[in-house]
């Protein structure tokens, strides 16, 4: 009893063997081809079906007493792997049942069709869509402001307090980061090429006015734009991928009165706090550094009242309420054109984060120029 239990079971063990018949690839199979013996058999499967290309390959399933969904597969991916004819022959009822039985689900996909060229006039439509759409958004928005005063029970104060902590107070620890890594490098980045003209003390100058007129603002827009901009966009993103937005419509309540206004006046409320703190933070980098190169505090904070004027104080906060604007109506309009599927919202809060840096820096780029021209 114990001398025939080895030898049944080397009877019933899974092997290959392959050879050559009259210029016809021949790669028979013997025992039971379950999970564990294709498992142990698909790298010397595949390795011979590679070796039998450019010939015809016949797969002798004769000596095969079983075989289960994954000895199927390992016949089914061979005969494809082949790219050649291929026939499979011998195989008992049982078996053929099987690999009839598994074949549909191991065709493989069909390829992507080829792309197609997008014309000009394709170009153009979805440019002018894009821009209508957002002229659209833009009308919304102000025709809901316009009326606000009437509609004064669908505007939620605890919805606007909320937005203005999450882009505000708690934006405040990464802001005063942001604004003094920024002071310190702008200092140092400046120090070195000014101090060969002996103009070390300009740099207070330079930093403070940077700071106040551009990067202040703007840097400050990108936090809140990575924060705040994709959080909105998510947040109204998930109401409307929940129908929620078609319930609020279905109740006569205006979306944009009680979703996009609060979040849109907290963000213009916190935008010049969060600028001013940043400004704040970069200042106190950069006379870390300049105190470091010799400079006494009291010459740099002369320097820099010299410097700096209340017009660029007020600029740059005027340049914050704007960019805050922008920002968060970019992320509210992101949300409501959620589209559907499990994509939509990170599709959304992506759009969000993009549409509000881009549109942060256009708009500086804007003012800049009217700043120019108005000499302020």
């Amino acid at each position: 009893m114990s001398a025939s239990a080895p030898a049944t079971q080397a009877a019933t063990e899974a092997r290959i063997d392959s050879s050559d018949s009259g210029g016809t690839a021949l790669l028979r199979f013997f025992g039971v081809l379950d999970l564990t013996a294709s498992a142990r058999l698909w790298t010397d499967v595949m390795r011979a079906v590679r070796q039998a290309r450019g010939r015809p390959l016949l797969l002798d399933l004769a000596a095969v007493t079983q075989c289960d969904t994954a000895g199927a597969t390992l016949l089914l991916h061979a005969e494809r792997a082949h790219e050649g004819p291929t026939k499979i022959d011998g195989a008992d009822t049982q078996v053929a049942a099987v690999i009839a039985l598994v074949r549909p689900v191991t065709v493989p996909p069909l390829p992507p069709p080829p792309g197609r060229a997008v014309s000009w006039r394709e170009v153009i439509v979805a440019a002018l869509a894009v821009c209508t759409g957002g002229i659209s958004y833009i009308g919304e928005v102000a025709v809901a402001s316009a009326r606000l005063p009437s509609r004064l029970r669908m505007f939620r104060a605890t919805d606007m307090v909320r937005a203005a902590d999450a882009a505000g107070v708690q934006a405040i620890p990464l802001v005063l980061l942001l604004g003094t890594l920024i002071g310190l490098i702008l200092a140092f980045q400046s120090l070195v090429p000014m101090r060969r003209f002996g103009a070390d003390i300009y740099v207070a100058n330079l930093v403070a006015l940077g700071l106040l007129r551009e990067l202040g603002p703007l840097l400050t827009a990108v936090v809140l734009a990575g924060r705040s901009g994709s959080a909105f966009a998510a947040e109204i993103g998930t109401m409307k991928v929940n129908q929620e937005l078609d319930a609020l419509a279905t109740m006569g309540v205006d979306a944009m009165t009680m979703l996009v206004l609060p979040r849109l006046i907290a963000a213009m409320l916190v935008m010049p706090v969060l600028t001013v703190i940043m400004e704040l933070a970069g200042l106190l980098g950069m006379t870390l550094v300049l105190t470091a190169a010799g400079i006494p505090p009291v010459t740099i904070v002369g320097q820099v009242a010299h410097a700096v004027v209340p017009a660029d104080f007020y600029g740059g906060l005027a340049k914050a309420t704007l960019f805050g604007a922008a920002v968060a109506g970019i992320g509210c309009r992101a949300g409501l054109a959620t589209g559907v599927g499990p994509r939509a919202v990170g599709l959304a809060a992506t759009s969000a984060v993009v549409g509000g840096i881009v549109a942060a820096i256009a708009l500086d780029g804007v003012t800049a120029v009217l700043f120019y021209r108005l000499g302020l």
